[in-house]
C-alpha cells in the first residue's frame, strides 16, 4: 500500500510500531541526506561526479590508493560536521525503548552510533568510513594518521606492520561483504516481526536482499524512500516522502 499522504502514513507506521515485537530497520544513504551528506546514486551525488574506485584498482595502483585519499580528505570536513538528523534518532529512541535489537546499515557515516546506538548493535554491511584499516593484517588506524602520512609525500601509507595498503575501513566494489555482519543482518531480518527500509535504494545486492528475506519470513514491510523502489509492491507500506518528517513523530523525549 502507497501511502496516499505524508499524514496518513504517519499514522499507519505508528499502528505497525507499536504492534510490532521486533522491528528491525535497514538503512541507506537516504537517512543521511539532511544531515549534509550527499547520497551516491541520485542526479548530483558522489558517483555522478567521481567513478567509484574499486577495490581490485585500490589494491593494484598506488595512483588508485592516492586518488582514494584524496577524496576520504576533501569530504572530511562534511563527515566531521554531521550530526544525526531526525531519522537517526527516531530509530535511537526506538532502541532504547526496546524496540529495536539493532540496525541493518549501508552507510558508513557513523552516525547510528551518534545517535545512541551501542556500536555492538550497528550491523556496518559496507563498513564504517571514520578510520582507516590495514587490508593486510586489518590493523585500525586513525584517520589523523593517515594524514600526517599523505600530507607529508602525497602518498597513500601502508601498514606499519605488514606493508599492505591502508584504506578507510568501508567495502568497495568487488571487495568481500563483511561475513559477521551479513551473518547477523540475515538472523535479523529472519527473525523480526517488522522491517523498515529507509532511504536505501534497494539496487545494491546482496543488501538489498534483506528486505525481501524478512518479508519472507513473515515480516511486514514498510519502506520510506522518496523515490520509487523495485521492492514496493511488496511492501505493506511505502511512504513516498521526506525521511525526516516522516519519523520525526517518533523521536522521543
Amino acid at each position: 500500500m502507497i501511502a496516499t499522504s505524508l499524514s496518513s502514513g504517519v499514522e499507519r507506521l505508528g499502528d505497525m510500531i507499536a504492534g510490532a515485537a521486533t522491528i528491525v530497520p535497514f538503512t541507506g544513504a537516504g537517512i543521511s541526506t539532511e544531515t549534509g551528506i550527499p547520497d551516491f546514486r541520485s542526479p548530483g551525488g558522489i558517483w555522478t561526479r567521481n567513478r567509484p574506485i574499486p577495490f581490485d584498482e585500490f589494491v593494484a595502483s598506488q595512483d588508485a590508493r592516492n586518488e582514494a585519499w584524496r577524496r576520504r580528505f576533501a569530504m572530511e570536513q562534511t563527515f566531521a560536521a554531521a550530526r544525526p538528523g531526525r531519522g537517526h534518532r527516531a530509530l535511537a529512541s526506538l532502541y532504547k525503548a526496546g524496540k529495536i535489537p539493532a540496525v541493518i546499515t549501508q552507510n558508513i557515516d557513523n552516525l547510528h552510533q551518534a545517535s545512541g546506538f551501542d556500536a555492538a548493535d550497528v550491523i556496518e554491511l559496507h563498513g564504517n568510513t571514520t578510520y582507516a584499516r590495514c587490508i593486510g593484517c586489518g590493523k585500525d588506524y586513525e584517520l589523523a594518521w593517515v594524514k600526517t602520512s599523505f600530507d607529508h609525500d602525497g602518498q597513500a601509507p601502508s601498514c606499519t606492520v605488514c606493508d599492505q595498503p591502508v584504506k578507510t575501513a568501508t567495502i568497495s566494489f568487488g571487495q568481500a561483504m563483511p561475513e559477521a555482519e551479513m551473518r547477523r543482518a540475515t538472523e535479523l531480518a529472519q527473525r523480526c516481526d517488522l522491517f523498515i527500509a529507509i532511504g536505501s535504494s534497494l539496487v545494491v545486492w546482496p543488501a538489498a536482499g534483506f528486505p525481501l528475506l524478512a518479508k519472507q519470513s513473515g515480516a511486514k514491510l514498510v519502506i520510506i524512500n522518496n523515490e520509487p523502489t523495485e521492492q514496493d509492491s511488496e511492501a505493506d507500506l511505502v511512504i513516498r516522502h521526506d525521511i525526516g518528517e516522516t519519523l520525526a513523530p517518533f523521536v522521543g523525549n
